[in-house]
């Protein structure tokens, strides 16, 4: 694995393929992917954090089964655009991708996308468009904020 910027992914992204993105939280870790054109992000799934090893077997079935190109983790920055604890947090799970995941992830490029916002913003999106309860929010948020976060990075490849 290697993190690379943007203009990097891209040179390195020559052919379709999906990418994933990951909202990394301390409970649980949003998923979501791309389409083959890499045009549309799509929530995937909301996994429940485990041990580490557990969480990147369970993140590698999902990069093997949709054949997977590269990673967009969602980074928190501060409102600032500053980098605190959390940040660190998400810089050490991706080291531990390449560090201790499975080949199907470990190799993979990682790239980071500010996500600022992103909980909220999907959050507001699920009262105001779907009248959602609480109880449905809670269930789709981390991966509806991992699409939000894979669409800015596609945005961001164009």
């Amino acid at each position: 694995m290697a993190i690379v910027d943007f203009p990097e992914l891209k040179a390195l992204l020559v052919r379709d393929g999906r990418l994933m993105a990951l909202d990394v939280g301390t409970k649980t870790i949003g998923v979501a992917t791309s389409d083959m054109l890499r045009m549309l992000a799509t929530p995937l799934v909301t996994l429940k954090r485990g041990k580490l090893a557990v969480d990147l077997t369970a993140l590698a079935e999902l990069a093997r089964k949709y054949e997977i190109k590269a990673l967009a983790i969602g980074l928190p920055l501060n409102m600032d655009g500053t980098e605190g604890p959390r940040c660190q947090s998400i810089r050490q799970f991706a080291a531990n991708i390449a560090a201790h995941g499975p080949p199907a992830l470990a190799g993979l490029p990682v790239i980071f996308q500010d996500e600022r916002m992103s909980t909220a913003a999907v959050t507001r999106g699920m009262i105001d468009d779907y009248d959602m309860s609480r109880a449905k929010r809670a269930e789709r948020v981390d991966a509806a904020a991992a699409a939000w976060i894979l669409e800015s990075a596609l945005a961001r490849l164009r």
